[in-house]
């Protein structure tokens, strides 16, 4: 059975902050990444996603937490086809008189080359502390499968090597029927972490959860069943509560599914309060998943 961990999407959530989680000597950043790293041995960055991080910034999560902890890294949004607005990008890369949302098409390729390089050189830190588990493409739920979303995911890959890769596909027609055996064997060609999402169904962005793994990383993201899934707020939409059978339920699953792969990512976006960490601390409860805690201090006289 492969290794597995357990985190959330999320340390320092404005929601979260204000839940109480966080005890009040954990009053810098570094010490609630250090709190919760003593807690659970994998998160995922989500404010990658928005921008990319400075190197600087990165240093100091892999400095913030023990060996063993893992950072799974959302690739910037712009990478995955998400309109993005213009200053969300560095202010040299920035298109001169463009519109105030970008997308690929709108920068010059030099200019997208060196964003990229900018993202890379943001996960080094993490990689070369051994703290980089995948880089997470999220794609949008307009993504529709067909060859030239196929080219375009194994591109942005290539640029992603040599770090694991997990990808979460938002379109149903990736799953629809036979197609779901095709995407499936789509990404293990390409070792590709298929990306399992248990969400709300019956909505036009919804995918069905499919635990399998096709390559040695197998990740499962936990979305929850909110009934403002299609609402623009965070905070209802995520607003959800797992409950004790639905847990048992994929600590079994996912017992299973740790058996296809070297390692198995669980990841709980529900984020609103300490919802996510709380429901994150039950699951590795019922695997038996043991959190990575930081060395104690070493003894002095």
């Amino acid at each position: 059975m492969g290794v597995i961990k357990v985190g959330t999407a999320s340390w320092a959530d404005q929601m979260l902050l204000k839940s109480g989680w966080y005890p009040r000597s954990a009053s810098t950043p570094a010490a609630r990444l250090a709190h919760y790293a003593g807690r659970f041995p994998l998160v995922e960055v989500d404010t990658s996603y928005y921008a990319v991080p400075a190197p600087e910034t990165t240093h100091g999560w892999a400095a913030a937490t023990p060996a063993g902890f893992t950072f799974d890294v959302k690739a910037f949004r712009l990478f995955t086809g998400h309109p993005t607005p213009v200053d969300a990008l560095p202010a040299d890369l920035r298109p001169a008189d463009g519109p105030t949302r970008v997308r690929r098409r709108d920068l010059a390729p030099e200019a997208y080359d060196e964003l990229w390089r900018r993202f890379r050189a943001a996960l080094d830190p993490l990689a070369a502390a051994g703290r980089l588990g995948a880089v997470l493409l999220q794609f949008p739920p307009w993504l529709a499968r067909g060859d030239a979303a196929r080219r375009r995911i194994v591109e942005l890959a290539g640029r992603c090597r040599p770090w694991p890769v997990a990808v979460e596909l938002r379109h149903g027609s990736w799953f629809d029927g036979a197609a779901a055996l095709d995407t499936l064997a789509f990404l293990r060609e390409h070792d590709l972490a298929h990306v399992t999402v248990d969400m709300p169904q019956g909505h036009p962005s919804s995918v069905p959860p499919i635990p399998v793994a096709t390559a040695d990383l197998a990740v499962v993201r936990f979305h929850g069943h909110g009934t403002a899934w299609e609402s623009g707020d965070k905070q209802e939409k995520f607003r959800y509560a797992y409950g004790e059978r639905e847990l048992r339920h994929w600590a079994e699953l996912l017992a299973e599914l740790a058996g296809q792969c070297v390692e198995l990512h669980a990841l709980f976006n529900n984020c609103c309060g300490d919802q996510a960490q709380r429901d994150a601390a039950r699951l590795a409860d019922l695997l038996g998943v043991e959190p990575v805690r930081p060395p104690e201090p070493a003894r002095t006289g």
